[in-house]
């Protein structure tokens, strides 16, 4: 799956995609072990299980859904609530194991924060 790179992206961002590409290339997602993509924006983050075999997306959660209730949702505090957040709807539909995505982002900071509140809610990666 190529992502296609615009010529109105910043250099940034096509750094960021061409890392994303790479990324993608390598991992797949199945219903036994979905891949959990992640988005993150200057405001909110988001986060989903996705089974490409099918081409579904089997949980999702973001900072703004209703129960979380968050002071600062773009910081590293709403990252975590986030991933604990998902890691609860994952283990009611059974699934506890998942491949990490993460979309060409460096593994820092709110991502960082995303996945150790998954860990924590009980998904292994």
């Amino acid at each position: 799956m190529a992502t296609k790179i615009r010529k109105s992206t910043s250099n940034k961002q096509q750094i960021r995609f061409k890392r994303k590409t790479r990324i993608r290339a390598k991992i797949e997602g199945s219903a036994s072990k979905p891949r959990l993509a992640v988005f993150r924006s200057n405001a909110n983050m988001y986060a989903q299980l996705i089974d490409d075999v099918k081409g579904v997306t089997l949980v999702s959660a973001s900072t703004m859904d209703e129960g979380l209730n968050l002071k600062s949702p773009g910081g590293a505090e709403g990252a975590k609530a986030v991933g604990a957040l998902l890691a609860k709807k994952a283990t009611a539909k059974n699934i506890n194991a998942v491949v990490f995505d993460r979309s060409g982002y460096l593994y820092h900071g709110r991502l960082k924060a995303l996945a150790d509140g998954a860990r924590e809610g009980g998904l292994k990666f």
